[in-house]
């Protein structure tokens, strides 16, 4: 595979440990590829029967909400998977921070999502919002950081 190339090519240059993280990542891959298809058939069964029962009607908000829901977790996953990936091919190191904080972003507008208006109460919709105003804050930090990086001559 081309995404592997890298990878193959730098594997004598590194050190043990590197050869560790880039093993730990090829096996997190593989298991997140897994976890995506499942999350994927779960949900091609879930809008089958719900089509097949007829049921998907925009005045029932709460099987939209379960079905974005699932969708959210799907997008979450392939994210995830991603930047795993983008490690193998870009030989970065593990810790991506922008990659992190958009993940734990996604996976806030997914309660945002699922979340129950009539169950949920004052201080959770504060959280949440707090959260998110903070990881979009810290979002836009690390890309602007990046960017100036970038532009600085080298």
């Amino acid at each position: 595979m081309a995404m592997f190339d890298d990878t193959r090519q730098n594997w004598r240059r590194l050190d043990l440990y590197q050869r560790f993280e880039q093993v730990i990542v090829v096996i997190l891959g593989l298991l997140i590829s897994v976890v995506i298809l499942a999350a994927m058939v779960n949900l091609l069964r879930s809008v089958c029967i719900l089509i097949a029962e007829g049921v998907i009607d925009p005045a029932r908000p709460k099987i939209f909400q379960s079905l974005f829901g699932m969708i959210m977790i799907v997008l979450i996953a392939l994210e995830f998977n991603h930047t795993i990936l983008g490690i193998l091919e870009r030989g970065l190191s593990i810790v991506q921070v922008r990659a992190v904080v958009l993940i734990a972003l996604l996976a806030v507008l997914r309660k945002f999502i699922v979340i129950e208006v009539a169950e949920a109460d004052a201080m959770l919709l504060l959280s949440l919002s707090a959260a998110t105003i903070a990881l979009g804050s810290v979002y836009w930090a690390v890309r602007e950081q990046e960017s100036r990086s970038e532009d600085r001559p080298k």
